[in-house]
């Protein structure tokens, strides 16, 4: 059998497929090189946090459902936004028309930012937000409604992804070219340090990589290079790499394949916990971890037999507990169909409620540890993504390989390869090529209201109805004249916002002086 990243999984493994020396290569819980994991306690001391990703429709609906999560046991908020808030266009935009709310929650202004966060103390609550090349903007709305709460900046914990070089190559919601990309995400480095010291600033992506049929090698390699080029385009910018460093957090998917996974989460700590030390000098203890937010992943979910989901992300959650993950989302059953149900969300969150407090797994840090298995299947996915790391640097940079459409080219083949295995029958999927039925059971999903577009629309009309709109332009200037310099841009940009600009706004006036991307397809 072989693994997702190409190399064969042996039928049995003993002490001469670990190498001599395995014990120093390991090492403890809580120490370099972090293979065991990054607190010398982990789950021991408290579990991960156990985030559900929402958002749809309007804010008002969407703060519902975090009522109802966290009412469930939530531990921490990730939120997910619609199509024109993730490409910075607002919701009366023509280019907006048919899907305002549609994949995630409209937000157009702070005025939805309350919506979405009212009644919920985010002095107290962990915040995630899928969002990024507009990701400063939406950070800043949120601490000017967690202030507008008497939530000191200090005070807020959480994450934006922020993470755009993994758009250029898997997603596509992009704004900017690459370079003013980079120096936006520099900018809101330096402005968290000072402003929101406890946000980590990105999440440096595999998990969509991942979806669009990276393998796991494939998925660090590609990631980790992308967090090289975060780390020079910071240092760039005359940040010291131990004043931001620690604030550096990564996502990654957990697939079914249960021990490729737990190996790919502990080569990845090993292995960027080495390029820190060694290729940049950090010094301090929490710039060299590796800390993750996992998803399960949402690519192996089927439409078929839905239910059969519920097995597969329990198997997913598994891997990404057992491999050490931070926090965690479990995908619901109903995910490959439409937005997941209130029952789903909830069975899911009970998964992973199950893996903390059922299953044993707290009581014990990198229970795999010293598997033969595990350990080998480790190295092998460790030589495979460095190799394939050399190969991106070999372009010289991340982005480079990037505009030349590298890593995009070694994705789509992985792809085109587990599809030709589907197809074949070589690689099972229960329900699709193995074990179907001849008749599906009719299942209804959650469907989002069209008119919440127009209600969208009429309160963006009320909007600048009521704003003082000179000041808003006024603002608006101030943040085009620091795009077209060497200013902190977000420092202009949050009093624009507080003034209520639009996240349109805000964003149209970088367009202006930083351009859009526009790929070139290379064959």
């Amino acid at each position: 059998m072989n693994a997702e990243s190409g190399f064969e999984i042996k039928p049995v493994y003993d002490r001469e497929d670990v190498p001599p020396g395995t014990e120093a290569r390991i090492g403890e819980p809580g120490r370099y090189p972090y293979t065991r994991g990054v607190y010398p306690t982990m789950y021991t001391s408290r579990p991960w946090t156990m985030r559900q990703y929402a958002g749809f429709g309007t804010a008002a609906e969407s703060n519902a459902r975090y009522h109802q999560l966290l009412a469930a046991g939530t531990m921490g908020l990730s939120v997910a936004f619609d199509l024109p808030t993730q490409m910075g266009y607002d919701s009366d935009e023509p280019i907006a028309h048919g899907e305002v709310g549609k994949v995630g929650v409209a937000i157009d202004s702070i005025d939805d930012m309350r919506r979405l966060f009212h009644d919920i103390p985010l002095g107290k609550v962990s915040t995630s937000m899928t969002i990024n090349a507009p990701g400063s903007v939406l950070l800043l709305l949120y601490q000017l409604v967690a202030e507008e709460q008497g939530v000191p900046g200090t005070a807020l914990q959480g994450t934006i992804q922020n993470d755009i070089l993994k758009e250029y190559i898997a997603r596509g919601t992009y704004i900017f070219p690459p370079k003013p990309s980079l120096r936006l995400v520099a900018d809101t480095f330096a402005y968290c340090r000072a402003e929101i010291p406890k946000w980590n600033t990105i999440s440096i992506s595999g998990y969509h990589m991942a979806e669009a049929g990276a393998s796991p090698a494939q998925e660090i390699a590609f990631t980790l290079a992308n967090g090289v080029e975060y780390v020079r385009a910071a240092m760039a910018a005359g940040l010291a790499v131990d004043d931001f460093a620690p604030r550096l957090s990564f996502f990654f998917v957990a697939r079914t394949t249960l021990l490729e996974e737990i190996a790919k989460f502990r080569a990845a700590r090993r292995m960027w916990a080495r390029i820190m030390r060694d290729e940049f000098g950090a010094k301090d203890p929490k710039s060299l971890m590796l800390r993750f937010h996992t998803q399960t992943a949402g690519v192996q979910l089927t439409a078929q037999q839905p239910e059969v989901n519920l097995v597969r992300v329990a198997i997913q959650a598994l891997g990404a507990v057992a491999g050490g993950t931070q926090s965690l989302h479990t995908n619901g059953y109903d995910e490959a169909i439409a937005l997941p149900t209130e029952k789903a969300a909830r069975l899911a969150l009970r998964t992973q409620q199950v893996l903390a407090y059922e299953s044993g797994l707290t009581g014990t840090v990198d229970p795999f540890a010293g598997s033969y298995a595990i350990e080998a299947l480790t190295d092998e996915v460790e030589a495979a993504a460095t190799t394939l790391m050399e190969r991106v640097f070999a372009h010289g940079s991340a982005v480079e390989a990037i505009e030349q459409g590298f890593q995009k080219r070694e994705i789509e083949t992985s792809a085109y390869r587990i599809a030709n295995e589907i197809d074949s029958g070589e690689r099972v999927v229960v329900g699709v090529n193995r074990f179907t039925l001849d008749e599906e059971e009719h299942y209804e999903p959650l469907r989002v209201d069209p008119a919440i577009e127009a209600g969208q629309v009429a309160r963006l009309a009320e909007l600048r109805a009521q704003r003082d709109t000179a000041a808003v332009e006024a603002a608006l200037a101030d943040l085009q004249k620091a795009a077209g310099g060497t200013d902190n841009v977000l420092r202009p940009m949050r009093e624009a916002l507080r003034l209520r600009a639009t996240v349109g706004e805000v964003c149209h006036t970088l367009r202006g002086v930083w351009g859009t991307y526009h790929p070139v397809e290379r064959f």
